[in-house]
């Protein structure tokens, strides 16, 4: 084969290998992921197969951790969760303290609630102060894909985008729970409330591993019809 042949057979063949390898890369990129977002909702799961009071749980490795607390709402001092969806709508998580007994003061996630017509129309998120009993599993605050800007005023209920835990104690002025509790769905005073790990599902991962490896085939194919056409040449 002709120098010139063979120079333009490797400027060809080395970006196909480039490529195949690249794409496998990927694919297997994707299935660690799936695993390891199969591990985080088989965590969740878990975490409801027993349940502790809040006094005895351990915060430090707590997350999805089913508790059961006893207090009352501080209604004076909500806090309204911006920039959050449910099936394609725009709304509100709604988070209220719970002083319970023995504990640190926790923020309840009682759930989603959809916007009012307008910006400065905030939902209503009234709710009563007597002593009660509620339940739910413990779970960092949400984190933002992307950062979006939020109506952050003085005045309660105060509207907040994605803070971080620090940034709700600094609000409310004092130390809380390093969990917030997202509400059960059976329980009284919620919004809607379908909680999952807030994280793409393993089977979104299977697809896009699934598409590298075609993508990885494909160009495994085009080097095997390259190298049978100059074979034959």
């Amino acid at each position: 084969m002709a120098p010139q042949t063979i120079s333009r057979t490797v400027a060809f063949v080395l970006p196909l290998i480039l490529f195949f390898l690249l794409f496998l890369g990927l694919g297997r990129w994707q299935l660690e992921r799936m695993q390891e977002k199969q591990a985080l909702f088989a965590e969740f799961e878990s975490g409801a197969v027993i349940t502790l009071p809040l006094s005895q749980v351990d915060a430090a490795a707590a997350r999805y951790q089913h508790v059961i607390a006893t207090g009352h709402y501080d209604t004076g001092r909500q806090i309204l969760l911006d920039n959050m969806t449910h099936a394609g709508s725009a709304g509100y998580r709604v988070l209220t303290v719970l002083r319970a007994s023995g504990r640190l003061p926790v923020l309840v996630d009682r759930g989603w609630v959809a916007a009012g017509a307008t910006r400065q129309m905030l939902p209503d998120v009234a709710v009563t102060e007597e002593l009660r009993g509620v339940a739910g599993r413990l779970d960092s605050p949400p984190r933002a894909g992307i950062n979006l800007p939020a109506r952050e005023g003085k005045d309660w209920p105060r509207v907040m985008s994605y803070p971080t835990i620090g940034e709700l104690e600094a609000v409310l002025g004092e130390g809380v729970f390093p969990h917030i509790l997202l509400l059960d769905a059976d329980q009284p005073d919620g919004y809607v409330r379908e909680w999952r790990p807030s994280t793409f599902p393993p089977e979104r991962h299977l697809a896009y591993a699934v598409t590298w490896f075609a993508l990885a085939a494909a160009v495994l194919v085009g080097f095997v019809a390259l190298f049978l056409h100059r074979r034959n040449q």
